[in-house]
């Protein structure tokens, strides 16, 4: 049986890759549309936002959303993927006086208490550009950089510019020199440099030790289930999902007709301006996702504007 087009909330568990993720939906529904908007490691766990048949579509505008994380950063070991699965590339004892702040952080007390984390912690919600993972999918003359790590050839990749827009300690663990610092950052900002940086920041070597993603764009982890629940029954509408992501515009059939042939669209005063979403007045479907330019509205996306 086919599946409904639509958008699964999985809360992706350690070890499984997001391509596994996938791979797992695509049995459970009954379909091989499928994919998803936004890449998590294998260790990572928390958020993953499934496409379904005709959501697929959206994974363009679902992908360029904010995202928020919990990032474990330990502190004492560098490693050449910059997290806990990699090659040890550095290591140095933490001096005392920076236990002595995470031990302070543990118990909850305020940021006076551990002023050399909260000043590292601002030098990076500071930063404007971050060098990414030599270990990722960034492409180098035409080869993925990840590629060229392994192989022994690491590239020297250029900073990205790049946006933190909070950084709180959420947990420490003394004992293992670890902090948990909860980060919102927009898309294309790697959490493993983060935790690098962050290190660099105290004059130690770091890695990333844990992650979990809290959201993504409107989509919270708390709404989300584990895969070996997924269903076309927990399926989230693409109407429904689209309209977290952006305003909508519900329009008459005569103007439906005119976006379905692809032709611009007059943009009202009172219409919302960037991208929307037009839903039909007559069905309640999405319709397609437009963009104001000029006055005008112009079809970035058609979908089929059926709702089952």
């Amino acid at each position: 049986m086919s599946a409904t087009s639509g958008v699964l909330l999985v809360d992706k568990a350690a070890g499984l890759t997001s391509h596994d993720v996938v791979a797992r939906a695509r049995r459970r529904l009954g379909t091989r549309r499928v994919g998803h908007a936004g890449t998590l490691d294998p260790s990572a766990t928390g958020l993953l936002v499934v496409l379904v048949e005709e959501a697929t579509k959206l994974a363009p505008f679902l992908t360029a959303a904010d995202k928020a994380y919990v990032a474990g950063v330990t502190f004492g070991r560098a490693t050449d993927t910059l997290d806990a699965d990699g090659t040890t590339v550095a290591t140095a004892p933490v001096p005392e006086p920076l236990v002595r702040e995470i031990e302070a952080a543990s118990r909850g007390e305020a940021r006076d208490a551990w002023p050399r984390i909260a000043g590292a912690l601002d030098a990076e919600k500071a930063r404007e550009e971050q060098v990414p993972p030599a270990f990722s999918a960034i492409h180098v003359d035409g080869v993925r950089s990840h590629a060229l790590a392994r192989s022994g050839a690491a590239p020297e990749l250029a900073p990205r510019k790049v946006r933190l827009f909070e950084a709180r300690v959420v947990g420490a663990h003394a004992e293992r020199t670890t902090l948990d610092v909860e980060v919102e950052v927009e898309k294309g900002y790697y959490v493993r440099s983060f935790a690098r940086d962050l290190g660099s920041s105290l004059g130690l070597p770091a890695h990333l030790s844990s992650l979990r993603r809290l959201r993504s764009g409107a989509f919270q982890v708390e709404e989300a289930i584990p895969i070996e629940e997924a269903s076309t029954a927990r399926l989230i509408s693409m109407e429904t999902a689209i309209a977290r992501a952006m305003p909508v515009l519900s329009v008459s059939p005569e103007t439906e007709r005119t976006f379905r042939h692809g032709k611009p669209v007059p943009r009202a005063p009172s219409d919302p301006e960037g991208h929307v979403a037009v839903l039909s007045a007559e069905t309640g479907g999405l319709i397609a996702v437009a963009e104001s330019e000029d006055g005008v509205f112009r079809v970035v996306r058609g979908f089929s504007g059926r709702v089952a």
